[in-house]
């Protein structure tokens, strides 16, 4: 099973190649196999570069894995900016960027078990790594909503931060029901979420 392109953002031109290579490594590894059982050989083999070249760039494969989920969640974060088109009326915007958003996951499974489930294995760090990816996320959202001059105040950090948990659990829970290729069934219930924690209330009336 070929692993999806992963997005490499931050890294210098001269070794993003094989860092790439790595972390596609990674995905198509963990998907082949799982995060516990796979090994840096495993990885590397996927990757077909040297071991040597793995410890070059990662000091184990939590490391690696850490970094994979990094890079995943903020491609995923790019497709969601893509989306959003200022031009749509509200409403519009948030389904369009939902679609896009849980399409994306839904033709990525290996990508998608990353995000939502091999990362929990690897405890207080992967949380902690998880969390920063949530900030990113629920300040995104907060700077979208803030663009939106008919709103009377800013969504609160929390709020946005409250969403990114909530829409993320519901994506869980249908990865392990339902299946990856369900997710945009979600479309409907998560922008119904969005307007409710987003508020409507929160407008100002036209």
């Amino acid at each position: 099973m070929h692993a999806p392109a992963i997005l490499t953002a931050g890294t210098a031109p001269d070794r993003s190649e094989h860092r790439r290579r790595l972390l596609e490594g990674m995905a198509g590894a963990v998907a082949r196999k799982g995060y516990a059982d796979v090994t840096i050989a495993d990885i590397v083999a996927e990757a077909n570069v040297s071991r040597r070249t793995f410890y070059e760039h990662f000091d184990s494969k939590a490391d690696c894995l850490m970094a994979l989920y990094v890079s995943a969640s903020r491609h995923a974060l790019q497709v969601l900016r893509d989306a959003i088109d200022p031009r749509q009326p509200w409403t519009a915007q948030v389904e369009g960027a939902m679609r896009a958003y849980l399409g994306y996951m839904a033709g990525n499974p290996a990508l998608l078990r990353t995000l939502f489930i091999e990362i929990l294995s690897l405890g207080g760090p992967g949380l902690a790594v998880r969390r920063q990816v949530h900030r990113e996320l629920a300040e995104f959202i907060q700077r979208t909503v803030g663009t939106d001059q008919r709103r009377r105040q800013r969504l609160p950090y929390e709020s946005a931060l409250a969403l990114v948990g909530a829409v993320h659990e519901l994506v869980l829970e249908r990865i392990e029901g339902a299946g990856p290729a369900r997710l945009e069934g979600l479309v409907p219930s998560v922008c119904d979420l969005v307007r409710r924690i987003v508020g409507e209330e929160g407008r100002a009336t036209n």
